[in-house]
């Protein structure tokens, strides 16, 4: 087992991985630019390394930096925690060159699942369902105009190096196809350095579901069921659950082996997802991977009582995983409190937290990096706590969250909180009828009687 590992992330991801670590008895050293030297992840690790000034690019992206860190402290290994350098693979193989242990995936495996249009080959081969669409990337209109006629539209332009919803037009028409191009390659360009596009078949009114799976060293993966992540705004998540009010034994047991399958045909290493679009008659399509803990990771760990940064860990010192597939047994709901002001489009709303008050009581989890005093630095994600509840039924889960949210309390900067306490009562939500498009009508002009 490690006996020092650096956390190469912040917030509150770097303190789950600092809280489980000191349960397994292993050192931490986390990192942190100037931005976020009063931040809890400093305070509570056991040691600190400022590795540069507020901009990401200058401090968390910095892989010299992050390596330097890990070098003078002696720390064996670097969990990264979800975004900045998780999913890098360039990241990967210098912790390898290194001789430091990425918790993580190989380079390769990186690879082949961060890159979509690649991805999706990978999976074909494993027959796992997949979205038709272009065979690898399009290098023209013309091209995708061909395609996009073959499977009819309407079709989805998407960059192969994107996420987080860049890079991405759907198009419904041949008229409307050069400006999506030029759109999706200019935005793609800008965001990661890359505008390959691919091209599939858009799927109308879906839910997105994911299969979380773990990985060993022996090339053996296992399941530990599903998330719905179908409430979101512009392909970025506001609340998960799990199980989804749309799976059910007999497709949650297809996901899983298709989750699975895809995971040992490139012998996968760690935590990640398989994420799937459902469509109204249950037929389940790949949609990408990701090769890294989720933001949304505690509500599975609530359903199965399993912690899956322990599990990261220990997979990543050569333990074997049991084999075993887990199963819902309660029923979990996450709700992102973020600093945004949902009345305002959402607009990032950082600044001091003057008042905080955190919910409690049976059923309920916060994870969080922030206190009374804090500021919110205007450089990162807006990500202020994760309000976690677990009960016996969806219907007890949000009458809980109801109860919690009214209890959470955050003053001196606008959150999401009206927003989750509005979406608790929305009949359509309540009664598991959704898709991704679900925020495309949800009524905003009110949520001041929510505040």
């Amino acid at each position: 087992m490690f006996k020092k590992i650096l956390i190469a992330n912040r917030g509150e991801i770097a303190l789950r991985v600092i809280r489980t670590c000191k349960e397994m008895g292993i050192d931490t050293v986390a990192v942190y630019s100037t931005a976020d030297r009063e931040s809890l992840h400093v305070r509570f690790a056991d040691e600190a390394v400022c590795i540069g000034p507020p901009p990401s690019n200058e401090s968390y992206l910095q892989i010299p930096n992050v390596i330097s860190a890990a070098e003078i402290t002696n720390a064996d290994a670097i969990h990264p925690g979800y975004g900045f350098l998780a999913e890098n693979a360039d990241f990967s193989q210098v912790c390898q060159d290194y001789n430091i242990k990425f918790i993580g995936p190989s380079p390769d495996m990186i690879h082949k699942m961060g890159d979509k249009a690649t991805a999706k080959s990978t999976m074909k081969k494993a027959k796992v369902p997949t979205v038709p669409g272009s065979d690898g990337l399009i290098g023209s209109v013309k091209e995708g105009i061909k395609i996009a006629k073959k499977i009819k539209y309407p079709v989805i332009l998407k960059a192969t190096a994107g996420g987080g919803g860049k890079g991405m037009r759907i198009v419904r028409n041949d008229s409307e196809f050069q400006k999506a191009w030029d759109d999706a390659k200019r935005e793609s360009r800008a965001a990661f350095g890359n505008d390959d596009m691919y091209l599939e078949k858009f799927i109308e009114e879906p839910r997105h579901v994911e299969i979380q799976i773990i990985g060993d060293q022996k090339g053996k993966a296992c399941h530990l069921s599903e998330r719905d992540c179908s409430i979101q705004r512009r392909h970025q998540k506001l609340l998960e659950e799990t199980p989804s009010p749309v799976v059910n034994d007999k497709l949650r047991n297809k996901m899983g082996k298709a989750a699975i399958a895809g995971a040992e045909a490139i012998g996968y290493e760690g935590a990640g997802t398989v994420e799937f679009l459902v469509d109204k008659k249950g037929d389940f399509y790949f949609m990408e991977m990701n090769t890294r803990i989720q933001v949304e990771h505690p509500i599975t760990e609530e359903v199965t009582d399993f912690d899956l940064i322990k599990e990261q860990i220990k997979v990543a010192a050569g333990v074997k995983i049991s084999g075993k597939n887990y199963f819902p047994s309660m029923h979990s709901m996450e709700c992102r409190i973020n600093a945004e002001d949902p009345t305002k489009g959402f607009r990032p709303s950082p600044g001091k937290i003057t008042n905080l008050h955190l919910p409690a009581g049976h059923g309920v989890r916060v994870d969080s990096h922030v206190y009374a005093g804090y500021t919110i630095p205007p450089n990162y994600d807006s990500l202020v706590a994760k309000l976690i509840i677990k009960g016996q039924t969806r219907e007890e889960v949000i009458v809980r969250m109801k109860r919690a949210l009214e209890e959470f309390v955050i003053e001196g900067i606008p959150t999401t909180i009206p927003f989750h306490k509005k979406l608790m009562d929305d009949p359509s939500f309540r009664s598991g009828k959704f898709t991704t498009s679900f925020m495309e009508t949800f009524d905003l002009s009110d949520l001041e009687d929510y505040s």
